[in-house]
């Protein structure tokens, strides 16, 4: 199990922590999501040889975030 913490811009409100949770939740190999609203961070847990940091970070995207750093 690894886990990464992505710096998210343009999260604002609880609708925001939804999306984001949902979509990386989806993710074949996501073990766990925690999203810090104030702190614009999202942590996750995830099993390496299932899914990539880059797919993690895409999701975000997908649902209207930037993914920054």
């Amino acid at each position: 199990m690894a886990q990464v913490v992505l710096n998210v811009e343009g999260m604002s409100c609880n609708h925001c922590v939804q999306a984001v949770e949902k979509a990386l939740g989806k993710l074949s190999g996501v073990d766990k999501v925690k999203v810090e609203l104030a702190e614009k961070k999202v942590s996750v847990d995830y099993e390496e040889n299932q899914v990539t940091v880059d797919a993690l970070k895409s999701a975000i995207e997908d649902q209207g975030y930037d993914v920054v750093g």
